[in-house]
C-alpha cells in the first residue's frame, strides 16, 4: 500500500512497509487539513493507512471526519487545527486560576489538537531559588491535570524537555530587530518603573526578560500552533510571534513557519478577591484551589464586606461574596440566595458559609486527585516525560524545515 500526502499543492509518498520513516512527515500534517489518497479500494486499506498516521507521526493527532471524493478518487482527512497554551511556575494555583485560565484551556481540547506546556525557562528569569521553581513545576503540573486535562487526549509537557525550541529561538533571534524587543510590554514597564526610581535605565533587567518574546514566539511556532488562547493583554507576544515568522517566510520567499492567531478570551471569567479586586497573587487576595478545608473557610470567611446589619435587604449583584458563588453554584441556588439576600435577614457570616459549601464541594474531588498525584511524582514525571516523547518529533520537523530553507541542514 502506498500513501500519498497532499500539502500546499505537492503530493509526499511513501510505502507502508517503510513506517519508521512516517515521522519524516509530521510536519507537513500539521496543517489545517491533510488529503491522503490510498492506492487501494479496500475499507481495510483506509483505516490501516489511519492507524499508522496516528501511531508513528505522534500519538496526539486528531481526525474529525473522513469523506470520499469521487471526483478526485480519495479520501479526504480532515484534521483539527492546533491550540498551544503556556502555563508558567509561579506559585500556588488559586481559583481565579482555575475559572480565568484553566477551564477555559481545557475546553479547546473539545475543537484544537491542544497542547499545552509547563513554560519552566520562562520562570527561570524570576525565579531563582531550584527548590522553589522544582516544587512548583511538579505542583501546576499536578495542578492542571486534578483539573481534568487528559495527557492520553493532548500534549504535556516541559518546555525545557524539547532542545528544539532553544534551537529554534537562536534561529528567530537572527529575524528579529533589538526595535521590536524594545516595544515589549514587560521590558518597557521594567525601564518606567526603574526611571520612576531614578534608576539605572536597565537595572534588574536581565537578557531573559528582554528576549522573552523571541522564546515565546519559539514556543508558539516550533509546533505550527494555529491559535493560542490569550488575555487581551498578552496580544502582543502573539503580534511579535506573527511579524518574526511572517520575516523569514518573506525572507525565503515561501511558507517556511506557520503564522500563528491569538485567539483573544473575551469572556474568560473575572473572578473577584478577598478584597472586591480582581483576584491576583500581586494583590494577596486570592482564595487557594488546594488548600486543605479549613484553611479554606477561614479564607473565604476574610472576605471584606460592608457594614449593612443582618436585617438590611442586600444587593446581590454588587457583593463579591456572591459573584463568587454564581462561579460554584447550580441556577436554582443562584436564585434562592439571592432572594434571601433582597428579602434582608441574613448576615455576612451566613451567606461567607453558603459560599463555602458550594466551592468545598466543587474544590473537594479535584484537590483528592491533586493529593494522589503529588504522592507519586516519579509517576507525574513520568506523565510530563511521556509528552515529551510526542512533541519532539513535531517540533524536529519544524526546526529541520526551517534549517533546510536557510541552507544550514
Amino acid at each position: 500500500m502506498t500513501v500519498s500526502f497532499v500539502s500546499r499543492g505537492k503530493v509526499h509518498s511513501l510505502s507502508c512497509p517503510r513506517i519508521s520513516t512516517l515521522t519524516e512527515l509530521s510536519g507537513l500534517m500539521y496543517a489545517a487539513y491533510a488529503e491522503v489518497t490510498v492506492r487501494h479500494t479496500e475499507i481495510k486499506m483506509i483505516i490501516i493507512s489511519r492507524i499508522l498516521i496516528r501511531l508513528f507521526i505522534t500519538d496526539s493527532i486528531e481526525i474529525n471526519r473522513t469523506i470520499y471524493n469521487p471526483l478526485l478518487k480519495r479520501y479526504i482527512v480532515f484534521m483539527k487545527k492546533i491550540s498551544l497554551t503556556g502555563i508558567k511556575p509561579t506559585g500556588d494555583l488559586h481559583i481565579g486560576n482555575y475559572f480565568g485560565a484553566i477551564r477555559p484551556a481545557l475546553e479547546l481540547a473539545k475543537e484544537y489538537d491542544a497542547r499545552y506546556f509547563i513554560a519552566d525557562y520562562h520562570a527561570l528569569n524570576t525565579m531563582k531559588n531550584p527548590e522553589e521553581l522544582n516544587s512548583t513545576i511538579r505542583q501546576v503540573a499536578a495542578g492542571w491535570l486534578a483539573s481534568g486535562l487528559d495527557p492520553e487526549k493532548v500534549i504535556f509537557y516541559r518546555q525545557s524537555s524539547i532542545p528544539e525550541v532553544f534551537e529554534l529561538t537562536t534561529m528567530l533571534m537572527a529575524f528579529t530587530s533589538k526595535g521590536l524587543m524594545n516595544r515589549a510590554h514587560a521590558y518597557k514597564a521594567a525601564v518606567q518603573e526603574n526611571e520612576e526610581k531614578g534608576a539605572d535605565t536597565d537595572a534588574g533587567i536581565n537578557m531573559g526578560l528582554f528576549t522573552y518574546p523571541v522564546l515565546m514566539a519559539a514556543d508558539i511556532i516550533i509546533f505550527d500552533s494555529d491559535v493560542v488562547p490569550v488575555g487581551k493583554d498578552q496580544v502582543q507576544h502573539i503580534e511579535m510571534a506573527q511579524d518574526i515568522a511572517q520575516s523569514i517566510n518573506a525572507n525565503y520567499g515561501k511558507q517556511v513557519l506557520k503564522v500563528p492567531q491569538a485567539a483573544v478570551q473575551e469572556n474568560a471569567a473575572v473572578v473577584p478577591g478577598l478584597d472586591g479586586r480582581k483576584m491576583s497573587k500581586s494583590y494577596g487576595n486570592t482564595i487557594p484551589l488546594f488548600a486543605p478545608e479549613k484553611t479554606l473557610h477561614k479564607t473565604i470567611m476574610r472576605i471584606v464586606t460592608n457594614s449593612q446589619s443582618v436585617e438590611e435587604p442586600k444587593d446581590p449583584d454588587t457583593c463579591q461574596i456572591f459573584q463568587l458563588y454564581k462561579l460554584f453554584s447550580q441556577a436554582g441556588e443562584q436564585d434562592a440566595l439571592a432572594k434571601r439576600y433582597r428579602a434582608g435577614g441574613m448576615g455576612w457570616g451566613e451567606a461567607k458559609e453558603e459560599l463555602f459549601r458550594v466551592v468545598n464541594r466543587t474544590i473537594a474531588p479535584i484537590k483528592e486527585k491533586y493529593d494522589a498525584i503529588m504522592a507519586d511524582i516519579p509517576a507525574l514525571d513520568k506523565i510530563l516525560e511521556q509528552g515529551a516523547r510526542k512533541a519532539r518529533p513535531i517540533a524536529a520537523a519544524v526546526v529541520n524545515r526551517f534549517r533546510k530553507a536557510a541552507g544550514i541542514d
